[in-house]
C-alpha cells in the first residue's frame, strides 16, 4: 500500500483535529490558568495513545479480508462525511469554521464558569480532557484501522504524532488561534483520500480484484475528487440562484 499515501491521509487529519483542539485548549488555559488544562490535554492525549496501541495490535490478528471489508465501510463513512462538510462549506450552503469565533466563545464561557476553584481547576481539567480525546477519537480511527489493514501501524502513527507536534509547536510560538491554516482545505483533501481508500479497501475485501492492485487507488483518488470539485459546484450555483448549465 502507497505509504506516502497513508501519512499525508493521517497526517492531514489529525492536523484539522489539532487546530480544532488546540483552539479551545488555548482559550481555556489563557482564562482559567493552564496547569489543569496541560493535565487534561496530557490525559486526554494519554488515553488515545493507550487506544492506539491497544486496538492496532488487536486488528493485526483479524483476517486481511474481513478486515479490509468492515475497515473499508468505515473509512468510507468518515470520509463522506469529511467531504460533505467541506463540500457544503466550499458551496456557502455551511459557514467556515472561524477559529478566532470559536476561540472566543470557549473564551467567554471559561470567564462565565465562575472563579477557578482549588488546587485543581475542574472545569479547564475536564474541557481540555474531552476537546483532545472528542477531537482525537476520528483521528485515533483512521490511524488503528489504515495502520491495521496495510501492516504499517507505526508509520500512520508516526504521522499523527507529527501533525500533534507541528500544531503544538506552532501554536506554542504564536499563542493564538490558527487561523491561517487553510482547514476546509484539509478537510477537502482528508475527505477525499479518506473515501478513496474506502472504497478502495471495501471492495477488496468483498472479493474484488482491483485491474491495477494498489495502482487503481490514484484513479479513485481522481474520480472521488472530480464528483466532489462537480457537486461543489453545482451547489455553489444552487445557492447563488444561477440555473445548472
Amino acid at each position: 500500500m502507497n505509504a506516502p499515501l497513508l501519512f499525508a491521509t493521517t497526517f492531514l487529519a489529525c492536523t484539522v483535529e489539532a487546530v480544532e483542539a488546540f483552539t479551545i485548549v488555548l482559550a481555556v488555559g489563557i482564562s482559567r490558568g493552564w496547569r489543569p488544562v496541560l493535565l487534561g490535554t496530557a490525559g486526554g492525549t494519554a488515553v488515545l495513545a493507550v487506544v492506539v496501541a491497544a486496538a492496532g495490535p488487536a486488528l493485526a490478528r483479524v483476517p486481511l479480508a474481513p478486515l479490509r471489508l468492515v475497515v473499508g465501510v468505515l473509512l468510507l463513512a468518515v470520509g463522506v462525511g469529511w467531504l460533505r462538510k467541506a463540500v457544503l462549506r466550499a458551496a456557502g450552503s455551511k459557514p467556515l469554521r472561524d477559529e478566532q469565533a470559536v476561540f472566543t466563545r470557549y473564551q467567554a464561557a471559561a470567564v462565565d464558569a465562575g472563579p477557578v476553584g482549588g488546587h485543581l481547576d475542574g472545569y479547564g481539567f475536564t474541557l481540555a480532557f474531552k476537546a483532545v480525546l472528542l477531537e482525537g477519537l476520528e483521528v485515533a480511527l483512521i490511524v488503528v484501522t489504515t495502520g491495521a489493514t496495510s501492516g504499517r501501524t507505526p508509520l500512520t502513527a508516526a504521522a499523527a504524532g507529527c501533525a500533534v507536534l507541528t500544531v503544538t509547536a506552532v501554536g506554542a510560538a504564536v499563542v493564538r488561534p490558527l487561523t491561517r491554516i487553510p482547514e476546509n482545505t484539509i478537510t477537502f483533501v482528508v475527505g477525499v483520500l479518506t473515501t478513496s481508500f474506502g472504497v478502495f479497501w471495501a471492495a477488496d475485501g468483498a472479493g474484488l480484484d482491483w485491474p491495477a492492485g494498489d495502482g487503481a487507488l490514484p484513479g479513485l483518488i481522481a474520480l472521488t475528487t472530480m464528483v466532489a470539485l462537480t457537486v461543489t459546484a453545482h451547489l455553489r450555483r444552487r445557492v447563488a440562484g444561477t440555473p445548472s448549465p
